[in-house]
């Protein structure tokens, strides 16, 4: 008995912890200029043409989103219509993963039109499913590693914060005071806390290195995002193009994570101690 109430207390304090990191992460960027979207964004490297369609591969590398997110939406329809199996251990748990597969499949469509022809108005439909897919990843990761809860109850919160900050900055580039600090507090926000859950609270099924390979892969894209024209030089393929792919592949690894994965212990034990954890963010 000691020992779990200890253990609950530690998760406690660490809930806290990612708490206090949050709020400093929401108030930093009110602290900090502007910033605005920089026009030379859209000049890519790559702007080869090819059955009709401009900046092709830029263009024609969004597909595999649309396959994933697909594949993804297809994977959650089969579980549910089984009535659950070992990749969730409630309803509840599949439920932000809904959004995620279709925001990635919202992606391909996005991107595709955006590269069709890049400006500041078609980089809103780039952006604005991308945001789900991030929102919904990091409640998802809120519930299966902290209360199953908590993760439900900023599902919805988390997926419209994630939508406003893209038309926030839509909005405002309209206005001549284009101002990206709350996209970019969704995107790498998600990119901070969701690795920082992992490692604070303990996994309830397998297949936790396919979240850490795909936090690589995503990393990985914005590499080959910064060094566009040079990849291209040395590979004939430009970076942008193999930053869809590398993107791609990494919400692909979160679909074969949940494809192979197995829970680690009973639900019921397992969420012995979350549930008490979520009762400080509930």
């Amino acid at each position: 008995m000691a020992t779990s109430l200890q253990s609950v207390e530690t998760s406690r304090r660490r809930v806290w912890l990612l708490v206090a990191l949050a709020g400093i992460m929401v108030v930093v960027p009110a602290f900090v200029p502007r910033v605005s979207q920089d026009p030379a964004y859209h000049n890519f490297a790559d702007t080869r043409a090819a059955l009709g369609i401009p900046n092709f591969l830029n263009v024609v590398s969004n597909l595999p989103f649309l396959v994933v997110g697909a594949l993804g939406l297809a994977f959650l329809a089969r579980d549910a219509r089984r009535g659950g199996s070992e990749a969730f251990a409630s309803a509840a748990e599949r439920r932000p993963y809904w959004p995620f597969f279709t925001g990635v499949a919202l992606t391909a469509v996005g991107s595709g039109y955006y590269h069709w022809q890049p400006s500041n108005d078609t980089l809103f439909w780039d952006r604005l499913p991308m945001t789900l897919a991030f929102m919904a990843l990091l409640a998802s990761v809120i519930g299966e590693r902290i209360s199953l809860r908590a993760g439900g109850r900023l599902l919805w919160p988390l997926l419209l914060a994630g939508a406003l900050s893209a038309l926030y900055w839509h909005i405002t580039e309209q206005r001549g005071a284009g101002d990206l600090r709350p996209y970019g507090l969704v995107q790498f926000g998600t990119i901070i806390l969701a690795p920082l859950i992992l490692l604070l609270f303990p996994a309830r099924y397998t297949g936790t290195p396919y979240y850490w390979l795909s936090f690589a892969c995503y990393g990985l894209a914005k590499v080959c995002e910064y060094f566009d024209r040079g990849i291209l030089e040395l590979t004939a393929v430009s970076g942008h193009t193999w930053k869809h792919l590398a993107a791609a592949a990494s919400t692909y690894a979160i679909l074969c994570m949940l494809e192979r994965r197995q829970p680690l212990a009973p639900p019921r034990e397992s969420l012995g101690g979350a549930g008490l954890v979520g009762d400080q963010l509930g």
